[in-house]
């Protein structure tokens, strides 16, 4: 991993990268750019090649050694050779993008080690930059930001589908159905305590994770998979086992209450 130095200079090379695929992004919506279905029935828009590129262009040219993964690239066993990744989703919430709304974003995480060591979520509009680096505290715009640091389950927020929800119910939290919200503004709710914590099942891609995953950590917050563990990113597998974030104090009980009956 870079010393100090050089994770500054690449977490302001991610900062600057994030701002200019928001402002580009941005320039395309409400657009009627063209669009179009994926082999899993998901959808894509030019709009998220482009962001992609984007992306790529400015970070990769800048750190040719350091490996790549995106949604919208095809992914190549090159990243596992490199010691750092840009982990990218051009744009996390594309249905809410082809729908001219707000919950939508850009977000990129860097890995070293397996875990993120410089993020950015871009929600361009409503300008809401989430930021952080390891050891150097979370940001939403220049306001430091902290997960809730409240105990138990009872009165919590939790944000989610229904069937995520619906085993939570029982233990007094109060259930947020947030429809197309993407995971990665989940992860930032979580991290100002807009939300108390974040539960979603099945399997979640490393690119709707990396970088909220840092920038809750940083916030005092945990996130991690169904079995309270810390994700691990560059693996052969691009996905993780289902995703709990929530502040320090409540993520066990959040973990525990899933797994009864």
């Amino acid at each position: 991993m870079p010393g100090s130095d050089g994770l500054n200079a690449d977490a302001e090379l991610l900062f600057d990268a994030v701002r200019e695929a928001g402002s580009l992004a941005m320039t395309m919506l409400r657009q009627n750019v063209r669009r179009w279905s994926k082999t899993d029935g998901s959808p894509v828009t030019e709009a998220d090649m482009q962001v992609d590129a984007l992306l790529r262009g400015r970070l990769q040219a800048a750190r040719p050694d350091y490996g790549w993964l995106s949604e919208e690239t095809p992914d190549n066993d090159r990243r596992l050779t490199c010691e750092r990744l840009w982990i990218a989703d051009p744009i996390d919430g594309t249905r809410a993008f082809i729908n001219g709304g707000s919950q939508w974003c850009v977000a990129v995480g860097l890995i070293a080690g397996g875990r993120p060591t410089a993020a950015a979520i871009y929600r361009p509009v409503s300008e809401e930059f989430y930021s952080a680096v390891a050891g150097g505290g979370a940001f939403m715009n220049d306001r430091k930001i902290m997960a809730s640091a409240e105990h138990g389950l009872a009165g919590a927020q939790v944000v989610g589908t229904r069937k995520s929800l619906a085993g939570l119910v029982e233990h007094g939290i109060i259930a947020d159905v947030l429809g197309e919200l993407p995971l990665q503004l989940r992860l930032a709710f979580v991290a100002t305590g807009r939300a108390d914590a974040a539960v979603s099942f099945g399997h979640k891609s490393d690119w709707d994770l990396a970088a909220g995953d840092l920038i809750v950590q940083e916030a005092g917050g945990i996130a991690g998979d169904l079995d309270g563990q810390s994700y691990i990113y560059n693996r052969p597998v691009t996905w993780q086992h289902g995703m709990i974030a929530a502040g320090a104090k409540r993520h066990a009980a959040i973990a525990q209450a899933l797994r009864t009956p």
